[in-house]
């Protein structure tokens, strides 16, 4: 235990094994050895260890069992490891687990777990790369890295990100709703009083870092639609959260890392969500939102330091909500404030339309001084994907002016050799353009000119939302890992686990092709989306489900196994005719969707799209 640490200072650590035999060392050069290395430690040439522990040692643990065992003998130990809130209870937890069968049942536990919520959707396609990712690797790295680790070995980090954890929900919501709402509820209560929030924080104590960052209370509204339209679970408007206090951020700050209160004051979510949206509707001289120190892309801190600087993406992303708060604020009986919604989106897409239209494709945003960003007139960053690929996800573009921009993203930033889709180009280098720390990652990595998932997944939705099939199965197949893996030479490039998503793959020509941040990564949930319900046309409200697949022509038919309580939806999807037509266990329905019910029955649906 460490009494110094502020946050764990009660917490004990304990490390067991079911064997009274056993040795132990604390002390890490008795393990090692002298002159010795964890390869080859010296521990593994000695019959027992000196049961030595204590201050003053170079710290490790390390436990040793001697077994014997017979030809054709087994034997089970069971080595325990882990941490409780005192002494006490590590010692409990150690004896609850040194009980014969204690630790297979919890492994078994664990097992039907993730059974259960891995195959809560299954699919099959005509192809396997799509059905191996889609199947299990997407939800388990959105579950056990993103919500629960919050870490990977390119980041150790553990601290919750507003937005975040906030995206990554998104993709449970079929198969742990519950964990959904409850990251809704902890977000509100990282929310100020004033509407921004908390860009991250540590829990248990909540010590993180308040920025001028634009977009990220806006997820808060953003999700807690998306969350009420797929589960109908209206009822968790109305459950409340305490807001938090602390100083407002100087003229001169774009972010401070403290500890702040927990305000005495509380609200609903309701209330939170409308706070952050009004937090959102400030506005430059273009009449787009202010950009602060970065909104998605956290890299452009410099472009709206000084407070004048607009963004682009945020006034489509911001369209979005205020367009899918309106039926919230319906269901929640606030006409007014629904209006209110609908009269700022108007405004907004008149400017939008008015302002950021660069004559080939949407611009990006505008620094302090009025310089756009992404226009054609950069030699840097003349284009950027998330602008347009938004700009039709929100329905905040004209369609044909949306139309062109993707094309525009098809011809610039659609790498088919590399099989990768850049997030912008040419990237930031040597021009006097200063967007802020993005520059400071060597061009065509990450970010600056490499793909970046997130922003290459987005592309692809909004191809489908265009009803493009062709390049919607065209660009998911090239960003699929599991293609980027099918050779040993193709392996060689990539050089990263291609059962996950990875954040970025390099540009950069002596890596084109590499993979780089894998696990944590949001972009596990977002393909995860953009798979079941942009490509399969899955989608669910409530108690209806729809499907309305954008999949390629040469898919003759392809299946989506579903859950949905004690009931299972097996559905037959067939390419037939543009007419819907529905049958559920050889009944035909009228309506153009399946009405679902928790009646236990297995469901043969057949779907003629």
């Amino acid at each position: 235990k460490n009494p110094y640490s502020s946050e764990f200072g009660s917490q004990v650590a304990f490390f067991d094994v079911d064997d009274t035999s056993r040795t132990y060392t604390g002390d890490r050069t008795e393990f090692i050895g002298r002159n010795g290395t964890l390869n080859t430690p010296e521990a593994l040439t000695r019959l027992k260890l000196s049961n030595r522990a204590g201050a003053g040692l170079d710290p490790c643990a390390a436990l040793q069992v001697t077994a014997a065992l017979s030809a054709g003998q087994e034997r089970e130990i069971v080595f325990s490891l882990g941490a409780a809130k005192s002494e006490h209870d590590a010692s409990e937890l150690v004896r609850h687990f040194r009980v014969s069968g204690s630790a297979a049942n919890a492994l078994e536990r664990v097992k039907n777990y993730w059974q259960d919520t891995l195959t809560t959707i299954q699919i099959e396609t005509p192809d396997p790369a799509l059905n191996i990712l889609t199947n299990g690797w997407l939800m388990y790295q959105a579950l056990a890295c993103r919500l629960w680790a919050r870490s990977g070995y390119y980041q150790s980090g553990g601290a919750f990100g507003f937005r975040d954890q906030l995206q990554d929900v998104l993709a449970v919501t079929y198969a742990r709703p519950g964990l959904a709402r409850d990251q809704i509820i902890l977000c509100a209560s990282r929310q100020f009083k004033e509407g921004d929030v908390q860009h991250w924080w540590h829990p248990p104590t909540g010590r993180g870092v308040r920025t001028t960052c634009s977009d990220d209370y806006l997820w808060l509204p953003y999700v807690t639609s998306q969350y009420i339209l797929h589960t109908g679970d209206v009822a968790i408007l109305n459950e409340t959260a305490h807001f938090l206090e602390g100083r407002r951020l100087n003229p001169d700050e774009d972010s401070y890392y403290d500890l702040p209160n927990r305000s005495v004051d509380e609200a609903s979510i309701y209330t939170h969500c409308v706070l952050a949206i009004k937090n959102g509707l400030k506005f430059g001289i273009n009449g787009l939102p202010l950009m602060g120190s970065g909104d998605w892309n956290d890299g452009m801190d410099m472009v709206g330091r000084h407070g004048k600087g607009e963004s682009v993406w945020l006034a489509f992303f911001l369209h979005d909500v205020l367009q899918k708060y309106i039926k919230v604020a319906q269901l929640h009986g606030d006409e007014e404030f629904a209006k209110f919604c609908a009269g700022e989106a108007q405004k907004l897409k008149a400017n939008i339309n008015k302002n950021a239209w660069d004559g080939g494709w949407y611009r990006r945003a505008y620094f302090d001084n009025g310089t756009p960003l992404g226009s054609a007139v950069n030699p840097e960053c003349s284009i950027d994907s998330i602008s347009q690929s938004w700009s039709v996800l929100s329905g905040g573009g004209t369609p044909d002016r949306s139309a062109v921009a993707m094309e525009a993203v098809d011809k610039h930033l659609v790498d088919r050799q590399n099989m990768l889709i850049q997030l912008l180009d040419p990237p930031f280098d040597k021009s006097d353009m200063n967007p802020g720390y993005i520059k400071g990652y060597v061009p065509g990595v990450r970010e600056n000119g490499g793909q970046y998932s997130h922003a290459a997944i987005w592309t692809i939705m909004a191809f489908a939302a265009l009803g493009d099939n062709k390049r919607t199965w065209e660009l998911l197949q090239m960003i699929n890992p599991v293609n980027h893996a099918k050779s040993p030479e193709e392996t060689a490039v990539y050089k990263v686990e291609p059962y996950v998503m990875s954040a970025d793959v390099y540009k950069v020509t002596a890596h084109a092709g590499r993979g780089g941040w894998t696990w944590y990564t949001g972009s596990a949930g977002w393909m995860y989306q953009a798979i079941l319900q942009s490509l399969l046309g899955l989608k669910v409200e409530g108690n209806k489900l729809y499907v309305r697949p954008c999949t390629p022509d040469h898919w003759p038919s392809f299946k989506i196994h579903y859950k949905y309580g004690s009931a299972t939806y097996n559905i037959n999807v067939i390419k037939h005719t543009k007419t819907i037509a529905i049958k559920d266990n050889g009944i035909a329905i009228e309506s153009d969707f399946i009405l679902l019910k928790d009646d236990g029955i297995n469901h043969q649906v057949d779907i003629q799209v």
